[in-house]
């Protein structure tokens, strides 16, 4: 069964007072508890990079590192309190496309719809590989790409049931991951001060912080190569304000959740970092070549902690893998929804999934991981670089939009305004100045692969939506002026 869901007129998603889809959902259901809720936060934040890649930024700008964390820390925080801002005025599944949508315009909301959609179907080959990886390790009978292809089959099939087996799932793949970076951090500090029992790690405290070469060893200027190595670990933290809409009090849901991503990155970035650079020398070769956490587990005697850390980055990756084909297909959805995507995309079945957003995300997903296994350096590779950037760009557009958007809820519906930005709009355009700089720093990146070959192809591919987007737009218009001369009664 296959139930229509009206197209939404393009000025709608973004009006404070509704949902912008009829009946706060739009065929979608509120199959997401809370407890759901809470743990997609959770696990939007914590991804696998912060357990694979935090190694090259320690080796990079060693405890400084640190402050690249909490910098790009408190950026999150500020887009993510703007997002909340809107969110909470108007919960929708299409979130900051929406919000473009009516803040900026349809070129806006079209734009940003696709290029995020682009990021995680990418990311869903990166991720499918990377799980593979770790499996064929463990099982080589089976080669990387039929790992690859079950552990896609798998999510999409829990996507398709209904909303609920995706928050399920999420539930446990977050639970996970939390429960294993609190152990972390506890016995890592037990360790530290000399109260671990069996532990013959020295009883340090946080000397290592100073003790090699300063807290800078490499200068500050190493802060901002750390900032460029650490910022795209903390995307996907803006997942929540998609999924509240499929929540039974998606308001609430939304307020809560964003008001809690100052202590989530506190805790789980800061302080697990600070327990590895506070365990290890910043220069240790371990880091480079086990992996941070592999490293510290390793120092303060954990037995077989590489294997440990797999099943823990192996957690990661399929909660990444389950969440991107999720938000993948939520936001096709909007788009189908608003008629910025084929009208399929946003009819659900009759357990308000939009099969149609799914498929069609896993096809391409698909397709990316056949390149990433035929034309690795080559095809992939500018996949890869073509969607680095597209993380600020969301940034950056959700600022934007919050300038404006926060003027139309106070015009047309103040009492909506239950998340406010802090001294807006000053921090609204601090946090731009900010994303700014960082697009700019990267361009200085000149290697293979690197931050300027990210920004100038993103940039490339995004003026390539924008400049679609506008000519769609203009003979759109034309075309409806032409009907409605057509239909026009003579005079």
């Amino acid at each position: 069964m296959t139930t229509t869901v009206p197209r939404t007129p393009p000025t709608e998603p973004g009006k404070p007072g509704g949902s912008g889809e009829p009946g706060g959902s739009g065929g979608l259901q509120a199959g997401l508890k809370n407890r759901h809720l809470s743990m997609i936060a959770i696990g939007g934040v914590i991804g696998a990079g912060l357990f694979v890649g935090s190694g090259s930024g320690i080796a990079a700008a060693g405890p400084g590192i640190l402050v690249s964390y909490a910098l790009v820390g408190v950026l999150v925080v500020l887009v993510m309190r703007m997002l909340g801002e809107m969110a909470a005025a108007n919960p929708t599944s299409g979130s900051f496309s929406a919000y473009a949508d009516r803040a900026l315009g349809r070129w806006a909301g079209f734009t940003i719809g696709w290029l995020y959609w682009f990021f995680w179907v990418v990311v869903l080959a990166v991720e499918a590989t990377a799980g593979a990886k770790i499996l064929a390790g463990w099982i080589p009978a089976v080669p990387q790409w039929g790992w690859a292809l079950l552990v896609m089959i798998v999510l999409t099939a829990t996507n398709l049931v209904s909303v609920s087996s995706y928050g399920e799932f999420e539930f446990w793949f977050a639970g996970i991951k939390v429960v294993a970076i609190a152990a972390f951090i506890v016995l890592g500090g037990l360790a530290l001060f000399g109260l671990l029992p069996g532990s013959d790690h020295p009883a340090s405290g946080f000397s290592n912080l100073t003790a090699h070469g300063g807290f800078l060893p490499n200068g500050p200027g190493a802060i901002l190569t750390g900032v460029l190595m650490v910022v795209f670990s903390f995307m996907g933290s803006e997942i929540v304000t998609l999924a509240a809409g499929e929540t039974a009090d998606p308001r609430a849901a939304v307020t809560k959740a964003t008001n809690s991503v100052i202590w989530r990155i506190a805790v789980f970035y800061l302080g697990s970092i600070l327990v590895v650079v506070s365990l290890l020398r910043w220069d240790d070769p371990a880091i480079l070549k086990d992996g941070s956490y592999v490293a510290a587990l390793s120092s303060i005697g954990i037995p077989h902690a590489a294997q440990i850390m797999n099943t823990i980055v192996l957690t990661s990756v399929l909660s990444c893998l389950n969440s991107g084909l999720y938000t993948a297909s939520r936001m096709a959805f909007s788009l189908g929804r608003r008629g910025d995507a084929p009208a399929a995309f946003g009819q659900t079945t009759g357990r308000g999934v939009p099969r149609a957003a799914i498929l069609a995300s896993v096809v391409f997903g698909f397709v990316a991981v056949a390149f990433n296994y035929l034309w690795p350096d080559t095809v992939f590779q500018f996949l890869l670089n073509a969607s680095g950037a597209i993380a600020l760009f969301v940034w950056l557009v959700i600022c934007f939009s919050q300038l404006r958007m926060r003027k139309i809820i106070q015009r047309e519906s103040p009492e909506k305004l239950v998340v406010r930005m802090w001294l807006y709009p000053y921090l609204t355009w601090a946090t731009i100045a900010l994303i700014t700089f960082v697009l700019g720093y990267m361009l200085t990146d000149t290697a293979d692969g690197g931050g300027r070959d990210q920004v100038v192809l993103s940039t490339v591919v995004a003026a390539g939506v924008v400049l679609f987007a506008v000519v769609r737009g203009r003979l759109t218009g034309r075309n409806r002026a032409r009907e409605t001369t057509d239909h026009a009664p003579l005079s």
